[in-house]
């Protein structure tokens, strides 16, 4: 029972990046690699709050989305100079000046060896000390991230959004300043994935800068182009799909010295074989 809510857990966290990261690609068009990062950010904020500050997890939640904010406020006004394969080189190489942040600044995030002995959620007097409250409290986040997500697409701001994925010169002619508009979702974005990054630091109480390397926010890009892009339902489908593929392939048999590599390999083929039978994912709208 346990190991089922290991991977619903992580299946309601990773849920959370695929919606975030639909809303920029998969509505906007714009191919943004940062997403690892954003999630970082609320990962090494709760986690240095709650073992250096001891302060509590809900307000450490509140101080990593004001710091990815702020960040991707600033990360975004240069991004928003550049579109289409530029967009994408520039956004590739702020996540690699992050992650060498990361890696390097011993003093705070201690390097490589991360942060051990971070603390689980309480309220009041509960803690969310076992796998079946934290499930409850990660699927409210799941809930409230959907709820919020479905908001935007459904809403003006929304149709914008789909508007400059489809021309962005045209819905500039009807006067949108679509700076604005790119801008104001790459922060919402980025908001969401640090809540995801809080709920990951502290669900596994550890965290190291190998777990938001360029890999993870490839992982992330893979959850929303098997689900389908501009469907917030293919990002729920995708993450369960890429949670429960390795565990599948766990009982598959093969040799430990190369279950991993193949467990990668069977990755590329799905991908690729997808990209050629069905580009816009399994329940997508747009083609990538």
């Amino acid at each position: 029972m346990g190991y089922l809510i290991h991977i619903a857990i992580l299946f309601a966290i990773y849920s959370i990046l695929g919606l975030s990261l639909n809303l920029i690609v998969g509505y906007t068009g714009l191919f943004s690699m940062t997403h690892a990062v954003f999630y970082g950010i609320g990962a090494y904020t709760t986690a240095l709050l709650l073992t250096v500050r001891g302060m509590d997890f809900f307000v450490s939640v509140a101080v990593g989305v004001m710091i990815a904010v702020i960040i991707s406020l600033v990360s975004g006004i240069v991004l928003s100079r550049f579109s289409d394969d530029y967009y994408a080189i520039v956004s590739l190489g702020f996540g690699v000046i992050v992650y060498a942040v990361f890696l390097n600044w011993q003093e705070l995030t201690r390097g490589p060896f991360g942060i051990p002995g971070i603390g689980r959620p309480s309220v009041m007097n509960f803690v969310f000390s076992s796998g079946e409250s934290f499930l409850i409290l990660s699927l409210s986040a799941l809930g409230l991230v959907f709820l919020a997500s479905r908001f935007i697409v459904r809403s003006s701001f929304g149709r914008v959004l789909k508007a400059i994925r489809e021309d962005e010169k045209a819905i500039r002619v009807f006067g949108y300043n679509t700076t604005y508009y790119k801008l104001a979702i790459f922060v919402m974005v980025a908001m969401m994935a640090a809540v995801a990054g809080s709920l990951y630091a502290s669900y596994l109480t550890f965290i190291g800068p190998s777990i938001f390397m360029l890999r993870e926010s490839i992982f992330i890009l893979a959850i929303i182009i098997l689900g389908g892009l501009g469907s917030l339902g293919g990002s729920i489908v995708g993450a369960l799909f890429m949670i429960l593929l390795p565990e599948v392939l766990r009982f598959v048999g093969l040799p430990s010295s190369i279950a991993a590599q193949m467990r990668q390999v069977i990755y590329g083929v799905i991908l690729i074989v997808l990209m050629l039978y069905r580009p816009q994912g399994l329940i997508g709208k747009y083609r990538m």
